[in-house]
């Protein structure tokens, strides 16, 4: 893999955040953090950002990304999948199968320069797919679900073991992926197949899908002293 390209999917029509994709997050917009990291990278030969939304093509642009085409309307309703919206990007650009590409959240507002270069470094080292994620900080071997109205044990064979004892799980934190272009553009290629992990402190980790999710985000800007 000879070069990296960036690829930032941001649609215009959020519901439970509306225009989530360029609201303002501590000074700028928020798809302007995720553009910054991938510049700061320094792997990235290009940053484009697919849209089928005339601002965000603008904002993006003037933060110093591309936004070559406009996304279909197929594609950019509330039942596109990301893997499908990138794989389109992989073909309008004509990209070789061998290219490293990274889709970038637009919203994933405590992504590091490093966490995507550590990234590439999986990617190249033979992982198939390579994203970020965070460890559970409760064991989940241990969790419970509802059943008649009472709580029940999902595994009751690990409910006497000692935390320490039980394996680390760990959650899409929801900030990046990385595959080569064939990879992408295989229908059948699942992100779960494959694939090593980016971990990320549970101080950066935050998926912003819910209004909820963006007052935390601002909390953990807030008071977390982050240096991004």
């Amino acid at each position: 893999m000879t070069q990296a390209i960036a690829i930032l999917p941001a649609r215009g029509g959020s519901k439970r955040i509306p225009r989530k994709n360029i609201k303002n997050f501590a000074g700028k917009p928020a798809i302007g953090w995720a553009i910054s990291a991938a510049q700061a990278a320094g792997v990235f030969a290009r940053v484009i950002v697919t849209t089928d939304d005339e601002e965000i093509a603008a904002i993006a642009e003037s933060l110093g990304a591309e936004a070559p085409f406009v996304r279909s309307a197929d594609l950019s309703d509330d039942h596109a999948g990301t893997t499908d919206v990138i794989r389109d990007a992989v073909q309008r650009l004509a990209l070789p199968a061998d290219v490293a590409v990274c889709c970038i959240y637009p919203t994933a507002l405590f992504l590091r320069p490093d966490d995507l270069v550590t990234g590439l470094d999986k990617l190249r080292n033979g992982a198939e797919w390579v994203l970020a994620v965070g460890q559970y900080p409760t064991p989940i071997d241990r969790a419970y679900r509802r059943a008649n109205g009472r709580l029940l044990p999902r595994q009751p064979e690990m409910m006497p073991k000692r935390s320490q004892d039980l394996e680390p799980a760990f959650f899409d934190v929801g900030q990046f992926y990385w595959a080569r272009a064939a990879t992408w553009l295989d229908p059948k290629a699942r992100v779960w197949d494959g694939a090593d992990g980016v971990e990320i402190p549970l101080t950066r980790a935050v998926d912003i899908d819910t209004p909820e999710d963006w007052d935390q985000a601002e909390q953990m800007f807030k008071f977390s002293g982050l240096d991004l």
